[in-house]
């Protein structure tokens, strides 16, 4: 078994830790933010961290109703740009806590006034060391260079950090629980896995919460099975990409029950016109049964709480393409744990 997979496996144990372990953190983290006259959050990250911020942000604009953006580092490093930001929460988002240009930023947002919070695996790092305060993923070290066990402890830590700050009832602490189900998908995810063993190019299709997920899936293709992988809001795939779309040409879909239902619904009877190839991950009867294929998850996750436990078969989707294709997912070419970019 790869890396990849033995960490995938980890995540319901990451994430219950991280709950018990952050909890008082982001309550008190919460208070402080809470205390501030906060206008604006923004989220500061690269790579899979900036899918996991991406996530964040519908997260937090739907419970918080503060506007969120997600920074663009080059504004500061390499345009000097100097930004107002004394009343804004500006969170840096990084596995390793040590991207030099979200520390960049990071440190120049605090020198502007800025409450700064890390999200990050490592304790000891510069960003942890950096930020006014910080919110840590209880997940080890992770030997896979792709991102599988961090990547849904800083979307679980977004939901806390949500969840202090705004209103909003959020059941978090089922997440755990029902991550560990998705794991149990294991062996129909391998058999499509072994479907698609020739694909070259797919689509990635998710809307609102999941919005991120369909980035992370295609970073994922990309990296460890080398499939070209172009991702969309299925709002934005009717608006000109459905042109690409031919007989058996592959998109995979994240449709949960919930607000995006209906789009998603009108996404596969679309594509199931052009008779494309369409693979959903899904809680919802009608989207499956309009798909080619799809691994269907428990109907009693709530569309706020989907996103992590529907990451988990697509991560494993990689894995087990990546092993069907001869390739090994651990030693990606090319890439390397740590990108240092400014």
């Amino acid at each position: 078994m790869s890396i990849m997979l033995d960490e995938i496996g980890e995540q319901p144990a990451v994430l219950e830790k991280t709950i018990n372990e952050e909890q008082e953190t982001a309550t008190r983290i919460g208070d402080l933010i809470r205390s501030r006259d906060i206008d604006v959050i923004v989220l500061v990250a690269r790579g899979s961290s900036d899918n996991a911020a991406l996530f964040g942000r519908y997260l937090l604009e739907v419970t918080t109703g503060i506007p969120v953006s997600l920074s663009a580092p080059s504004v500061f490093t390499l345009y000097n740009a100097k930004l107002r930001l004394s009343r804004a929460l500006v969170i840096g988002v990084s596995q390793t806590g040590e991207g030099d240009d979200i520390n960049f930023v990071l440190d120049r947002a605090k020198a502007s006034g800025a409450f700064t919070v890390a999200v990050t695996n490592e304790a000891d790092s510069t960003m942890a060391n950096l930020a006014d305060e910080t919110l840590r993923i209880h997940a080890g070290r992770e030997r896979s260079v792709a991102a599988t066990k961090t990547y849904t402890g800083q979307m679980l830590l977004f939901y806390m950090l949500a969840a202090a700050i705004g209103d909003a009832r959020i059941d978090h602490r089922k997440i755990p629980d029902h991550t560990a189900e998705a794991l149990k998908l294991a062996p129909e995810v391998r058999s499509i896995a072994e479907r698609y063993a020739f694909m070259e190019n797919c689509v990635v299709v998710g809307r609102g919460y999941n919005y991120g997920n369909a980035y992370k899936l295609a970073l994922k293709l990309m990296e460890t099975c080398y499939v070209v992988a172009e991702r969309f809001s299925s709002a934005d795939f009717f608006h000109g990409p459905l042109a690409i779309i031919e007989r058996r040409f592959p998109v995979i879909h994240f449709g949960p029950k919930g607000a995006t239902r209906q789009s998603s619904v009108e996404l596969m009877e679309r594509l199931g016109s052009l008779n494309a190839d369409r693979f959903s991950i899904t809680n919802d009867a009608e989207i499956a049964k309009l798909s080619t294929c799809s691994i269907m998850l428990s109907q009693d996750i709530e569309e706020i709480l989907s996103p992590i436990p529907f990451i988990v078969p697509a991560q494993m989707l990689a894995a087990y393409l990546a092993e069907v294709k001869g390739i090994d997912a651990d030693a990606p070419r090319s890439l390397s744990k740590v990108t240092k970019t400014l």
